[in-house]
């Protein structure tokens, strides 16, 4: 019989709950909310991400799975494809971009390595993108060709640390030096 936490649990208390209230806060996202919160919808996405599942239902699956073990694991009671599906719909996705900053920036600190063969002062970044292909009857807006839709993340990677430092998602039209642009120095 398990004594402990379990591991997901462990793994989601590494995560700054403060910082991420205060996000909440200034976003107003759990206003009008009785049960199924900002939190509660990070995690379900977190254990989506961490499972590698491929679309919500899929997600929803694996939580009904586990719907004995929800709140040992910080779902709460109310996990429903539902109330997944209309947070998902309606929350301000500012929240999580910009809690995503924030553990981007933390793991920024925690994972500086000194072995970087070039001592250069300051940092060194790569910037990267890749295009997705989307089917156009579907996504008429990712027009890229004339019978070819797409999408292009642009990643500016920086190099001492292996974390991305900025994500931006355009057309994919969007050459990577119109980019260059767009970065925050």
């Amino acid at each position: 019989m398990n004594q402990g936490k379990y591991i997901f649990a462990q793994l989601t208390d590494f995560l700054p709950r403060r910082v991420f209230d205060r996000i909440v806060d200034k976003y107003e996202g759990n206003k009008r909310v009785r049960s199924f919160t900002c939190w509660n919808q990070m995690l379900c996405m977190v254990f989506g991400q961490l499972t590698a599942r491929d679309s919500m239902r899929d997600l929803m699956l694996s939580l009904e799975a586990h719907q004995s073990k929800y709140y040992h694991l910080g779902f709460g009671s109310t996990v429903s494809r539902r109330n997944l599906g209309t947070a998902n719909e309606k929350r301000n996705c500012k929240i999580f971009e910009e809690f995503a900053y924030v553990l981007i920036v933390e793991a920024r600190r925690s994972c500086n390595r000194n072995d970087f063969e070039i001592e250069v002062d300051g940092n060194v970044y790569a910037l990267d993108s890749t295009t997705i292909d989307l089917c156009l009857s579907v996504f008429w807006w990712a027009e890229f060709r004339k019978h070819k839709g797409g999408i292009k993340i642009h990643t500016l990677f920086d190099i001492k640390t292996s974390i991305p430092g900025f994500i931006h998602i355009t057309t994919a039209r969007v050459h990577d030096v119109n980019i260059m642009d767009l970065i925050p120095y």
